[in-house]
């Protein structure tokens, strides 16, 4: 008989390197963090006719690659992950293997090209500084998956004597996903940073100053044919921006789910690849966004709540890119494994709640139109008057957000949805709620209203319902968790 191959922790138990490939690839990233830099020293040298500064300007981002590889170390022991670097400054990283709650991989090109990736090992840290972050940068790709798996495992050695099952395709990328780019906010901020560093490099370049406007002629064209036409350019432009960061960052987007190892598998990218894995047990629930430029195209989003991983790392719970809405239902019923909270009618939370949705959204407005038109009449410019659209506008807002206000607790789930701009309906499993908070303003009490925080271990820490009765939010919170509340409510 053969003897079974040893798995990729005990492999690990050692302090270790990570592959000698990344001796390539340091040295590379070195000296594109310190291109200008070098750029200056090979200008200066030159202008001197001193060829050896070249070489020195080249070779100490070299050196510090080289360093970055050999002073980088790892291991997975006794139940820990460590990880170790810095030459002056030693760093060690050390945690529990089950505080494990997602394992990234992510290839750039030049990763991809040698068969590398770096894995990114999620713990729930509330530290957003890179060297708090234990990153293994790079492993060879089947082993990096290899242990992602052992790492996400809940049971070793079932886990080891059990096959191998196939993942099941949840969803994957559709390319008529991609005209809903630019109507999502994350599309028209990628749109603008790539106009203002155009912007940035046409006027370091000079080209602001050169160019003449008194050169270009348009016989035959006014002021109300050149504006739109340019506003109507600028919006083709940031369209085009938009799909082409869509497609660069979700391009062969795949979510596949594995029932016998309990995990959801996501695969994403056209040049820089990103697979994130989730373990089904820290899968509290689901948030279903829909921005005001998808909710009118019948679009939304999808992200996981994910128990130990913060609001911070949300990049790692996204599930569903932005998809149509019939699309990301059905992905979040079969993440939740029931679609009872996706298709549940809210209940309302009654004319009081919705007076202040009223009140709070008419009441700025009327300040801004009255404020408008007085200093109209005080011989103001005219075109101040532009402010009086502010009523019409918030009017549009109270309905929406009054109608979008509702909850629901239907199997073991609590639904809040709430929002205008940005609407979102929260679903979370009422066994990974921890706690509840009921918070009232002045405002709120007098109306007889508080706000039902559902407290958990993962995203934002938190699922509010908003102005909801008193009465209600102590019967939702008693029938979600009837032992919490029973020593208050006898």
């Amino acid at each position: 008989m053969t003897e079974a191959a040893p798995s990729e922790l005990a492999r690990d138990a050692e302090w270790q390197r990570l592959d000698p490939r990344m001796l390539l690839v340091h040295p590379i990233r070195e000296v594109l963090r310190y291109l200008p830099v070098i750029v200056v020293v090979v200008l200066g040298s030159t202008a001197a006719g001193g060829e050896q500064w070249q070489l020195i300007g080249v070779g100490i981002p070299v050196g510090l690659g080289l360093l970055r590889y050999l002073t980088t170390s790892f291991r997975i022991s006794a139940g820990r992950i460590e990880l170790r670097r810095g030459l002056l400054n030693r760093h060690v990283l050390s945690t529990p293997v089950d505080r494990v709650r997602t394992v990234d991989l992510t290839s750039s090109p030049i990763h991809r090209l040698l068969g590398l990736t770096k894995v990114r090992i999620g713990t729930g840290t509330a530290s957003t500084s890179d060297e708090d972050r234990i990153d293994l940068d790079g492993l060879p790709l089947d082993r990096a998956r290899a242990l992602r798996v052992e790492l996400l495992q809940t049971s070793t050695a079932d886990d080891l004597a059990a096959p191998e099952q196939a993942e099941v395709d949840v969803v994957t990328f559709d390319p008529a996903w991609l005209w809903l780019a630019p109507l999502t906010g994350s599309g028209v901020v990628i749109a603008a940073a790539a106009l203002g560093a155009l912007s940035q490099l046409l006027q370091t370049t000079g080209f602001f100053e050169s160019f003449d406007t008194q050169r270009v002629h348009a016989p035959g064209a006014s002021p109300a044919v050149l504006v739109p036409l340019l506003v109507l350019a600028v919006l083709v432009v940031i369209s085009l921006l938009s799909i082409g960061g869509y497609a660069v960052t979700n391009w062969g987007f795949r979510l596949t789910r594995s029932r016998a190892a309990k995990t959801w598998h996501l695969t994403r990218g056209l040049l820089t690849t990103r697979e994130t894995t989730l373990d089904d047990d820290r899968l509290a629930g689901v948030t279903l966004s829909e921005p005001l430029g998808l909710r009118l195209a019948r679009g939304a989003r999808l992200s996981a709540i994910v128990t130990g991983l913060s609001k911070s790392q949300q990049g790692s719970s996204m599930l569903v890119p932005p998809a149509p809405r019939r699309v990301v239902e059905r992905v979040a019923r079969d993440v939740l494994d029931t679609p009872a909270p996706v298709d549940v009618d809210l209940l309302p939370h009654g004319p009081r709640a919705t007076r202040r949705r009223w009140t709070r959204a008419l009441l700025p407005a009327l300040v801004v139109a009255l404020g408008c038109v007085g200093a109209v009449v005080l011989d103001a410019p005219s075109w101040l008057l532009v402010g009086v659209l502010a009523v019409p506008v918030a009017t549009l807002l109270a309905a929406d957000r009054s109608r979008s206000l509702g909850h629901a607790l239907v199997v073991g789930h609590l639904v809040s949805r709430s929002g205008c701009l940005v609407r979102r309906r929260r679903v979370i499993e009422v066994e990974h709620v921890i706690g509840w908070n009921l918070r009232a303003t002045w405002f709120q009490r007098r109306a007889g209203l508080t706000t039902l925080v559902a407290t958990t271990a993962g995203g934002s820490q938190a699922v509010p319902v908003l102005d909801v009765p008193e009465d209600e939010a102590v019967r939702v919170a008693h029938e979600a968790l009837p032992d919490l509340l029973a020593q208050f409510t006898r």
